[in-house]
């Protein structure tokens, strides 16, 4: 399973980029369109893979004008008058049989799949509302209303940010799912995790605790800082995360972590609306002498 599929299921739980303005209504469709394009790259390559072997089974050759033919979520595609295939608004999307897949747009209503709210979305795109009424893909689950971030909870932050993307990296180690370079790293971490967990009685961990192996352990949270840096540096990989790269991280993240933008207004430190490696190190209480470039390269 990738990386990102593993992430939206939940194996971590971390933060996104806050603006002192509101996100433009382009950066809000490209942070869909990523979401959208994570969501379905398992989906695509596995009905490609099933597709390609009952072709060489049954020696088909012709392939219906919409085979090749990706369209958005909610979105079909079909054949027009010159049997050309386009993309269209999905008529009807599948009822989900876990409520646990249910979204919340940037409307505040809940949605109980990500393609209905998709399909709400192109239905507007062709309607007189459209022109007015803009939605997008806000967090995973209901929507619900989101607490005011307490000092104390914003301190904690980072602690608790830090831990968690160590976890992941440890996780995917146990999965099989790194690179030679990031097995390297990851084992290096792992007798320290099982440590930690031990001493926490489980995994319910205090901020006093966290803080403690932060110190101690230090050199284990520098590259699991780094090593999530460069999977979300994607669109462009240009060193720096914008809010539609850090969309994957919001969404699962919103409903559990209400001090995620408070936090990550601190981040961006000049205000340039992105997040370079520099202040994602520093904002998560790296020393600058070990922040490095070569670590995400």
């Amino acid at each position: 399973m990738k990386f990102w599929a593993v992430l939206l299921l939940g194996v971590l739980v971390a933060g996104a980029l806050a603006q002192e303005d509101e996100p433009t209504e382009e950066q809000m469709d490209e942070a869909d369109d990523i979401l959208e394009a994570l969501g379905k790259d398992e989906e695509v390559e596995e009905a490609e893979e099933e597709s390609e072997e009952e072709d060489e089974e049954e020696g088909i050759i012709e392939k219906h004008p919409c085979f090749d033919k990706k369209c958005k979520r909610g979105e079909v595609c079909d054949l027009d008058e010159n049997l050309k295939p386009i993309c269209v608004c999905a008529k009807k999307c599948p009822e989900p049989e876990d409520p646990g897949l249910s979204v919340c747009s940037t409307a505040n209503k809940t949605y109980i799949s990500e393609c209905h709210l998709f399909k709400q979305k192109c239905d507007l795109k062709s309607s007189e509302d459209g022109k007015r009424v803009k939605i997008h893909l806000d967090y995973y689950g209901p929507c619900k209303l989101i607490e005011e971030c307490l000092e104390e909870e914003l301190a904690e932050f980072p602690l608790r940010m830090r831990d968690w993307l160590k976890n992941v990296l440890v996780q995917r180690m146990s999965l099989e799912l790194l690179t030679d370079k990031e097995m390297f790293h990851a084992k290096k971490i792992y007798e320290d995790e099982r440590r930690l967990k031990k001493r926490a009685d489980g995994g319910d961990w205090e901020a006093e605790i966290l803080l403690r192996d932060f110190r101690k352990n230090y050199a284990h949270y520098v590259y699991p800082i780094h090593w999530m840096f460069s999977k979300l540096d994607i669109h462009p990989k240009d060193r720096y995360l914008t809010h539609a790269e850090l969309a994957p991280l919001r969404a699962p993240l919103v409903p559990m972590e209400h001090c995620t933008t408070t936090f990550f207004k601190t981040c961006d430190d000049d205000g340039d609306k992105r997040i370079s490696l520099y202040e994602w190190g520093a904002c998560l209480e790296l020393k600058e002498e070990d922040i490095k470039q070569y670590l995400i390269d």
